[in-house]
């Protein structure tokens, strides 16, 4: 068979890595190792841009070994907005849509990511829906987050 893979309920290091991110930890093992095979590994030297701001983002970086900087230009200098990593994942809007990034991700030290493209993802929402939902359900948790704690915990919304 050609997915008898499949059916093993053991995972890899690598499947356990992405099962204990955030964005994974609800999928089951088989789901895991069928986003795992969705996955593209890369990998980073320190220093090295993984991408920069106001590109054109085209996918979720995963990190699975190492550390990555974001930061981003304010009034004029460079500034760090977070240090991520093993476990940690960045890029996560450009899952939804294909906006610039609005900020750079650096290679801290030697790293090594797990990429999940968008056209992927938009795949795999259309081939399986219940594992594209728990995974969007994980990311608008991760996005909502991230906006209470950017307002402190006061989340404004305008009226529509």
């Amino acid at each position: 068979m050609i997915f008898g893979f499949l059916k093993s309920q053991t995972l890899s290091a690598r499947q356990r890595r992405l099962q204990n991110t955030p964005l994974f930890r609800t999928l089951k093992p088989l789901e895991v190792k069928f986003v795992d095979g969705l996955m593209h590994e890369r990998r980073y030297l320190p220093e090295e841009i993984v991408f920069d701001e106001n590109e054109e983002g085209q996918a979720l970086y995963l990190v699975m070994a190492g550390r990555v900087e974001i930061s981003r230009v304010h009034e004029g200098s460079r500034q760090l907005v977070s240090e991520l990593g093993p476990g940690s994942f960045f890029g996560d809007l450009a899952l939804l849509d294909n906006s610039p990034r609005s900020a750079q991700a650096r290679a801290v030290d030697g790293c090594e990511l797990a990429v999940f493209f968008r056209d992927d993802f938009l795949a795999l929402m259309e081939t399986d829906a219940v594992i594209g939902y728990k995974i969007s359900l994980a990311l608008a948790r991760h996005i909502g987050q991230r906006l209470r704690d950017m307002h402190g915990g006061q989340l404004q919304l305008e009226a529509l």
